[in-house]
């Protein structure tokens, strides 16, 4: 995915790595429940046309998924206006959001392998 060899190059988003023990979640959840936890994050928190907190309703950690919208730019409206080009404040679709999701799983795929 070239978006993702984009954001290597960003000095904040390159940072963000899966620690050992959000990998061990991952093995013992499997990839299709992170899978579901991700279109679960992105439909809730991400997708609405308007999102009040927006810009701090994805932490830093506390799940796989999360890390994995830091490094791929799929946190906030605001980063995903600028790195994915979806316009704020309008209803993501089924298809803008199916693609920040296969972002959000190619970005941890890479990282547990």
């Amino acid at each position: 995915m070239e978006i993702l060899e984009k954001l290597k190059k960003s000095k904040f988003r390159s940072k963000f790595k899966l620690k050992a023990k959000d990998i061990e979640y991952i093995k013992d959840k499997g990839l299709d429940k992170i899978h579901s936890h991700a279109v679960d994050f992105i439909r809730e928190r991400i997708s609405p046309d308007y999102i009040s907190n927006d810009g701090k309703q994805t932490p830093m950690k506390g799940h796989p998924v999360f890390i994995a919208q830091h490094a791929t730019a799929t946190c906030c409206r605001g980063c995903i206006e600028q790195w994915h080009k979806f316009p704020k404040n309008i209803q993501l679709n089924s298809s803008q959001q199916e693609y920040l999701v296969s972002i959000i799983m190619e970005w941890i795929k890479r990282q547990i392998n």
